[in-house]
Formats: structure tokens, sequence, C-alpha cells
């Protein structure tokens, strides 16, 4: 059997997709959903905000934290969209199997099949952004924003989502029941240890290095450096590190975890044969 070519199973992919995911409704509901979705998300985060500073939107920290919500939209976005895959295409559909015997790589399919909800998730970005800029007085002076920065950290963050997102759907190859919403449990997890809202010195002591060897820490902390510059290094959690070291930081954590995920995804696929999970059905 002639061996598939990774760009070739990840472009098919990400076609298929962004098919499945754009086409349950007409496209005036699919572009509302899409706007109502990440800004009525974001709002409950403003109403605690205000309701706990008496509304104090000027302030760095607002700034800081918001950015880092909205920002954050990517991590689910990618991490669902590569281990929902396993469950869409062994539960739903009941083609994993399929996938499986045909020329396809399969991480490469995982990714691919991702990117439709990260494209959804970047839209979710740019009107939560555009809402705190036009209504909330986030100040991001587009002249001053290091673009270079922004759009570095960010496609090496989406890579090592990616790469977090394949140890998921490994997991998931071996899940009987209850795995249908794994991205999303450990994105909402991975949200209180990796500074998305409050800086990691509000943990207690014993709970920070878990933030500290996370590289999605040092990915929003880019993020925010590239948008807002001094704001986000007025606060202390990374004050002492360039923008250099954090980049130098994110690549090699990035790098263990990548590793860490082919061998452990490699290992459940492994597994996964064996048991004859692949056309498995986990419903009840």
């Amino acid at each position: 059997m002639k061996r598939s070519i990774p760009l070739r199973s990840f472009l098919t992919a990400a076609w298929l997709g962004w098919q499945i995911e754009s086409n349950w409704t007409d496209p005036f509901l699919f572009a509302t959903y899409s706007i109502v979705k990440p800004v009525a998300g974001a709002a409950i985060l403003v109403i605690m905000y205000a309701i706990v500073t008496q509304a104090q939107f000027d302030s760095p920290v607002f700034a800081y934290l918001f950015l880092g919500n909205a920002l954050y939209q990517y991590v689910p976005a990618v991490l669902s969209g590569v281990s929902w895959t396993i469950i869409d295409d062994r539960e739903h559909y009941r083609t994993l199997k399929y996938i499986y015997v045909a020329p396809v790589n399969i991480p490469f399919y995982l990714f691919g099949r991702a990117v439709a909800k990260f494209i959804i998730g970047t839209i979710g970005v740019v009107i939560t952004i555009a809402a705190g800029v036009l209504f909330l007085h986030v100040r991001i002076d587009w002249v001053q924003v290091n673009w270079r920065l922004f759009f570095l950290s960010l496609v090496l963050g989406i890579i090592m989502m990616a790469l977090l997102g394949l140890i998921l759907a490994g997991v998931t190859l071996l899940s009987a029941r209850h795995s249908y919403f794994i991205g999303d449990v450990v994105a909402g997890g991975l949200f209180l240890f990796t500074g998305a809202i409050f800086p990691l010195e509000v943990l207690p002591v014993w709970l920070r290095p878990v933030g500290y060897a996370l590289p999605i820490t040092y990915w929003l902390e880019l993020l925010r450096r590239a948008l807002v510059g001094e704001v986000a290094q007025a606060f202390p959690t990374f004050a002492a590190l360039s923008n250099e070291t954090l980049l130098l930081v994110l690549v090699g954590s990035s790098l263990v975890f990548g590793v860490a995920s082919l061998f452990i995804f490699r290992h459940c696929d492994f597994l996964a044969r064996e048991r004859g999970n692949l056309d498995i059905t986990t419903n009840y």
C-alpha cells in the first residue's frame, strides 16, 4: 500500500473538518453563532470583574486578564479539535477503522481536522479583543504592537497545543466512556495554572511549579507582551525574563512535550489496535 504524504493528509482533513464544522446550518446562523459565543463568554468575565472592582476598566489588571481570557480560546479549540476527531469518526460517523486502513497519516489527519476549530477560535479571539478595545477601554496601540513576536509566538503555540492534543487523542482511543469532552476538561483545568486571568503569584506556592512547567504559560505571556508591551511586563511573574528568553523556554518546553506526545500517541495507538478499540462504540 502506498504511504500517504503527510501534507496531503493534513490538507484533506482540514477541508473535511471545515465541511463538518460549518455545514450544520445556514451561513447566517453560523456567523451569528460564531459572534455571539465568544462575546457571551467574555461578558461573564467582564461582569465579574466589574462587580469586584467597581468597573475599573482602565486598570492594567483588566487588560492583562481580558487579553489572557481572549487568547486562551485557542487552547480548548485546538485541544478539542485534535482529540474530538477520534470520537467524531469512531462514534458518530463510524469511519475511524476505514481511515486507519486507508493510506492516511493519522497524526497529520488529526491535526488537519483541528484546523476548522482553530479558524472558529480565531474568529472568537478577534471578536473578543475588538469588543474589549471598542467598548471596555482595553488600550492596544496597534502601531507599537510587536507583530513579529506575536505571529511567531502564535504559530509556535498552536503547534505546541496540537501536539498536546495528540496526547489526548491517544487517551481517547483507549477510553471506553466519558471521553467526549476530554479536550474541554483539560483546557478548563489548565486555565487555572497558566496565568490566563491572574498572575501565578496568586496561586499557592506549592501549585506554582505546575504553571511554570506548562508551555502555555509562556505562550500567553509572549502574546500579551507583543500586544500591550509594558502593561504585561509590569506583572511580576516573568518580569525578569526577556522576550528572547521566554521564546527559548517556549521552544524548549514545546519540544519536550512534543516528543512525549509522539511516543504516547504511538503507544496508545498500538494498544487501541490490539484491543480492537478502533470500531467500538461507547454510548450506553
